[in-house]
């Protein structure tokens, strides 16, 4: 008679199962860290990419704006009963720099500081937010148009103006520059022999904010030869005379990230830079990504 042997019943020790809990604690927390990395430099190829784009949408403004400048509108023999060619009066800015009628009027930072930030006539006068900030020059673009339509003033003439302002932070922890545009029209109907600027018009705008985040900006003019006009003329100064001699203008905007970006604050002696195109290079100690775009844009209306 045969005995029934006893089925010998299988399972996992204690200790197996802890092992298996250890190797899946591993796993887990190696692709924790591989998708935290992945996340992590995705947010900055995109902060960096955000940067860029906003320098460019920046930058194509400028560039409209600038070989625009010093453009004279001229009609010509026609049936309308309108002038031939601008009866708007153009005004030197000699006397008065808010009045002036230049293509292209550049206010360097510098100079800026030294009188007051008002020396153009702009309520708005910069702030600086650092003592050692470097931070902005601004510049005036003037050009002329035609509108057969306004029959009471069918000349036109536009001032633009780039320039930079602080943002107000609530909090007084984000102290930062934002980079500002306003649009002016010279008011003088057909008859009136002089006029004044105004913000009161249709296609006017004071003050408007067009990006955030603002490190520096600064305007570079040269010359038909291709030097760099020294000091950059305005009317009242002594360069005055090479405000029609402006065939380009270096343009340099540097942007920092919204967020902290870098893992870790630079060392003392390895500091992060942000380069000028003259003197205005500066180093920065903090974890924010900054970054520069530089484009030559050569006037058309200027210079020739």
């Amino acid at each position: 008679m045969k005995k029934n042997s006893l089925k010998t019943i299988t399972g996992m020790t204690l200790i197996e199962v802890l092992i298996g809990v250890l190797i899946s604690s591993i796993m887990i927390g190696a692709m924790y860290t591989t998708y935290n990395a992945v996340n992590n430099s995705y947010s900055q190829v995109t902060d960096k990419a955000k940067i860029s784009r906003s320098g460019r949408d920046i930058v194509e403004m400028l560039m409209r704006d600038i070989r625009m400048a010093g453009y004279k509108y001229y009609l010509g023999s026609n049936n309308l009963g309108l002038p031939e060619r601008s009866y708007l009066e153009f005004k030197d800015g000699r006397d008065n720099f808010a009045e002036s009628h230049h293509g292209i009027v550049i206010i360097k930072a510098a100079d800026a500081d030294a009188l007051g930030h008002n020396i153009d006539g702009d309520a708005t006068p910069l702030i600086k937010n650092d003592s050692n900030d470097m931070c902005c020059d601004k510049i005036h673009i003037v050009y002329d148009d035609f509108d057969q339509n306004d029959l009471a003033q069918p000349y036109k003439r536009y001032r633009i103006t780039y320039f930079a302002q602080p943002i107000n932070d609530p909090n007084g922890k984000d102290p930062r520059y934002g980079v500002y545009r306003s649009k002016q029209s010279w008011i003088q109907v057909l008859g009136d022999e002089t006029g004044e600027w105004s913000s009161e018009c249709t296609e006017c705008y004071k003050n408007e904010l067009i990006r955030d985040h603002l490190v520096d900006m600064e305007f570079i003019p040269f010359d038909r030869e291709g030097r760099v006009i020294i000091p950059a003329p305005r009317p009242d100064n002594t360069s005055r005379d090479n405000l029609t001699r402006i065939t380009a203008v270096d343009v340099r905007l540097s942007f920092r990230s919204k967020r902290e970006f870098f893992r870790f604050e630079p060392t003392a002696d390895k500091p992060r830079f942000v380069k000028g195109l003259t003197d205005r290079t500066r180093q920065f100690m903090d974890k924010y990504l900054r970054d520069s775009v530089v484009v030559t844009i050569h006037t058309r209306n200027i210079g020739t």
